[in-house]
Formats: structure tokens, sequence, C-alpha cells
């Protein structure tokens, strides 16, 4: 499925293959999972991050999962049954929208899968954006990209950016650390 959604919508998906436990391992690493209450995940793809996370995630902790492919949404949908998992079939602009609709001021980690490269500039600025507003003080985006291509407009709206590199990943990847 992943390589069919890839020759159907290479521009929204970024990659041919999904991304490796490896990389997976070191997107969460830095998630403090006892204490974190509100985890977003940005562009779910197959679930590979979602798993891990699920696997962490304290008993009374929410995931809010956006994607918005079709195909691998349905797949989330159909596969997904944690009464944690809040499936939103929308793009990452509207972050602030579905916190105050669901009742969350703040989230405490955004992971992110987004091919940032591939998205015009100013829906990627504002989702940048978004994503910093989002974050309690304390909170952290962690984003993951082939390139360093993002680090200057991410260190334009975050105060620290520690970037990570993740060599057991097709293609190799690096990942970004960013808070307030």
């Amino acid at each position: 499925m992943f390589i069919k959604e890839f020759i159907r919508h290479s521009k929204q998906i970024g990659a041919i293959v999904p991304s490796s436990k490896y990389l997976a391992a070191k997107m969460i690493h830095s998630v403090n999972f006892e204490t974190a209450n509100i985890v977003i995940e940005l562009g779910a793809g197959t679930g590979i991050f979602t798993y891990k996370i699920l696997e962490k995630l304290h008993a009374n902790a929410i995931l809010l999962v956006f994607e918005t492919n079709d195909s691998f949404f349905g797949s989330l949908k159909n596969n997904i049954t944690d009464k944690r998992v809040i499936l939103i079939h929308d793009s990452a602009e509207k972050i602030p929208e579905y916190l105050m609709k669901l009742g969350f001021s703040k989230a405490d980690y955004i992971i992110s899968s987004l091919p940032l490269a591939n998205i015009p500039g100013l829906v990627k600025t504002k989702i940048i954006r978004n994503i910093h507003e989002a974050l309690t003080t304390t909170g952290i985006y962690i984003q993951f990209q082939y390139s360093l291509l993002m680090l200057n407009q991410l260190k334009v709206q975050f105060k620290k950016v520690n970037v990570g590199f993740e060599s057991l990943n097709f293609p190799p990847a690096f990942v970004f650390s960013c808070s307030k």
C-alpha cells in the first residue's frame, strides 16, 4: 500500500518506503511518556510511529493523530482501536482548532513525519507556527527530514533545535528536536 500511495501522491508522502523501526525509536527517544498527557502525531502514514508511541503512552494520555491521505487514514481507522487515540482526517494546519474543539489547551509533544520540503511555503510556515503555539512551554516538537534544508526555518521559530541522525533508515534521516 505504501509504494502505491507514494506513486499516486509522491509530494504528499515524501518517501518510497515506510520509516524503519530504528527511526521510530529515535523519534520517540526524548519523549517522557510518564508525564506526557497530550501527544500529537502529524502524518502518521502506515502507523509505524503511532504503534511505538502507543506501546509507551500511559493509560490516561491522549494521542491525536493527523493524516490527510485517504488510504492511510482508512487503514489507521480500521486497525487502531485504542481508546487513547483520536484519529483526525485533516491537515496539520488545523492543530489549534482541533485542540480547542476537543477541549485540550496544549500538547506536550508533537511528533511529525510531514514531508516539509514538499509543502508550499505559506502552508509550511503556518504549520510550523501552529506547532509552536500548540506546545506547552516545556513541550518538544520532533520532526524528521531527509536533509537539513528545514534547519534554519526551525531555528527562526524555536529557541532550541537539536539535530540527530539515523543512518539505519532508507533514506537516512535527520531528526530535529525543537523546544521553546
